[in-house]
């Protein structure tokens, strides 16, 4: 296999095209089963594997510097760069990211993980570059999902003033995570039309230069004047008009076509951008017809596409979306809105019922929150459901244009809390924490699945913004005796005992049961509160916590800065200085990416290990073989 033999970039320039589209079939082959087993971006990778061998062969690296936008398309990369005997450990604790980390290998220039970052990171570098007097050659990789991202306007237009060479590959597969949405969609749409017309152009150019005497002076002429013809043939002319050299399209799955584009680019001295089409999940049949449900995959069946996981109860989102298009049914004020992630936040269900309510935004966190503000303005009930990570890129819009005017925007905050194989990018833990800071919203997080339908129901009841954080994967079924109805502010009294009280919060109360049950069977008879509100925290229940024990542990899936814990230490300390407070939280650091039990066990928040703190910090008494 030709794949064996390849150790870094100069590997492939002594190989010929028809080697490389062999070596790119093995690659695909590589990726399709190394992703079965340890699961993984699987859609966007097959898609550029071409792209990448030509960015390999066009390129001097790692002196030259290529940024992957988001990043989940990185894995030709990585092996092409000498880490394919690394791809056992892909995602896994310990192991090898799923993005370009720099810390990882020099072939990494640039941290990433979220959208329409690479314009931007690139035009830093480069600027850099000029800066200092280097020399190389920057390229930045963006999608056309990605292009929905007002970011990358914002670096787009700075760019355009560059004087000194800065490549930008747009990746067109007419897909993000989701299909494609709104007016660059339908710009792009335009654009893909226009490689008949590069190609006329290239020909009546090269006939009329041949033309006795005359040829050269016409031909200049008439590129002089292609602007205004190519804005006939081409919709907008958007990159030339804001002074970026427009290339394309180039078919993105045809090695030496983009390998000339990058080279010819590279002789430019401003700004140009390279216009590959491709195809998302390309070379895998699923991942060809689904690329939507082949985006992130779990462990699965290579001949089925079936993952290997067996089905457990439904998830949270899931719980989530059916709730929400229930009460949608009752209400035809309530709508929803999502940035790209129909699938992954659950609304594709509301979507196919009530699509004239449904808004994805594409992936522009940004305008979802505000429009979503307006849209409260109104008088609707707008519920943006997003990932925790992703929120945080509307935290200004949250701040000036939801919680300053109070309205009702009700934010579904998935991936609350440790994500796992994705990493430091997307682990969902600053959300109490920079959300809790701003006036008038309110923060809420439930113990189990049927918490969190009475709290969504809850939510969209509500005057002011909500909040409502909860966990990936299964949605827990457990502690369903305990229903007390949803008030504003108000925690919930589980088991009272004596000594030492727990009070947890959302996917923490599960926790805190386990200890409480492993404690019972040494002698003590802990309390167990479910906090439910991260803001307001209800300082009756802590009040009434603190005059009855001697021991206060709150548990929270979050950093420990800005987190709820914090709040009532300060409560306690205030009031009761002989109470002792145990905060259990996440560490006030990024979290590595790897199997989410495996992480609780080393941030020691599993309930062993939250056991032998409790045991250390003296609060409960060692174990000893006669305990037992």
């Amino acid at each position: 296999m030709l794949l064996e033999h390849i150790g870094g970039p100069e590997d492939l320039k002594v190989l010929t095209y028809h080697q490389l589209d062999t070596l790119a079939q093995e690659i695909r082959e590589f990726i399709i089963e190394k992703t079965s087993h340890t699961g993984g971006h699987l859609a966007s990778n097959l898609g550029v594997v071409e792209l990448t061998i030509a960015l390999f062969r066009a390129l001097d690296l790692p002196e030259d510097k290529i940024i992957w936008d988001v990043g989940h398309q990185a894995y030709t990369h990585k092996i092409l760069s000498g880490r394919k005997d690394d791809f056992d450990g892909l995602r896994q604790l310990g192991g090898i990211s799923g993005f370009p980390k720099r810390n990882e290998s020099p072939y990494d220039s640039f941290d990433t993980g979220h959208s329409s970052t690479s314009i931007s990171a690139g035009l830093g570098i480069a600027q850099g570059r000029d800066i200092l007097g280097e020399d190389y050659t920057v390229v930045s990789v963006i999608g056309d999902g990605a292009l929905t991202g007002g970011m990358a306007y914002e670096a787009l237009n700075n760019a355009a003033r560059l004087k000194k060479n800065f490549i930008i590959i747009l990746n067109d597969n007419n897909m993000s995570i989701s299909e494609n949405v709104g007016g660059v969609s339908n710009y792009l749409n335009g654009l893909r039309t226009a490689a008949s017309y590069n190609r006329f152009k290239k020909k009546l150019e090269k006939r009329v230069r041949a033309i006795p005497g005359a040829g050269d002076g016409i031909a200049d002429l008439l590129k002089r004047t292609k602007d205004s013809v190519k804005g006939i043939v081409i919709p907008g002319m958007f990159f030339e008009d804001m002074g970026i050299t427009y290339l394309g399209p180039v078919n993105g799955h045809d090695i030496r076509a983009v390998e000339r584009a990058v080279r010819d680019a590279k002789r430019l001295d401003h700004a140009v951008l390279i216009h590959v089409l491709t195809k998302k999940g390309k070379g895998y049949k699923p991942a060809e017809e689904a690329p939507e449900r082949f985006h992130g995959v779990e462990p699965f069946n290579i001949k089925t596409g079936k993952k290997l996981a067996a089905p457990g109860g439904p998830g949270y989102t899931k719980v989530f979306s059916d709730k929400l298009c229930a009460l949608a049914e009752q209400d035809r004020r309530i709508v929803a809105v999502t940035a790209a992630m129909p699938d992954g936040t659950g609304l594709t269900q509301f979507r196919k019922r009530f699509p004239e309510r449904f808004f994805d935004v594409g992936i522009a966190e940004e305008h979802a929150v505000t429009s979503a503000a307006g849209m409260a303005a109104a008088g609707l009930k707008p519920v943006v459901a997003v990932y925790s990570s992703f929120l945080q890129r509307g935290f200004d819009q949250i701040v000036h244009d939801v919680c300053l005017q109070n309205l009702p925007v009700v934010f579904a905050v998935d991936r609350a809390g440790l994500v796992g194989a994705d990493g430091e990018t997307h682990q969902g833990i600053f959300d109490i924490s920079y959300l809790s800071q701003i006036p008038n919203i309110t923060v809420m997080a439930p113990k189990n699945r049927w918490e969190l339908e009475a709290m969504l129901e809850f939510a969209l009841k509500q005057e002011g913004p909500v909040a409502l954080r909860y966990p990936r994967g299964e949605a827990y079924e457990g502690l369903k005796e305990f229903a007390a109805p949803v008030a504003y502010g108000k925690g919930e009294l589980l088991y009272r005992g004596r000594g030492i009280a727990f009070l947890a919060l959302g996917s923490m109360v599960s926790t805190a049961e386990h200890i409480r049950e492993k404690l019972m069977k040494e002698g003590y008879e802990p309390t167990l509160a479910n906090a439910r509100f991260a803001k307001p925290v209800d300082l009756e229940l802590v009040e009434e916590l603190a005059a009855s024990h001697e021991v206060i542990v709150t548990l929270e899936e979050n950093v420990e800065r800005g987190g709820f814990g914090q709040v009532v230490t300060g409560y306690v300390e205030a009031r009761y200085p002989k109470v002792r407070v145990l905060r259990i939280t996440l560490p006030d650091a990024y979290v590595e990416h790897g199997d989410v039990t495996a992480l609780r066990r080393i941030l020691e928040i599993d309930s062993d290990s939250i056991i032998r703190r409790l045991r250390e910090a003296k609060i409960i008494e060692e174990k000893h073989e006669g305990n037992e």
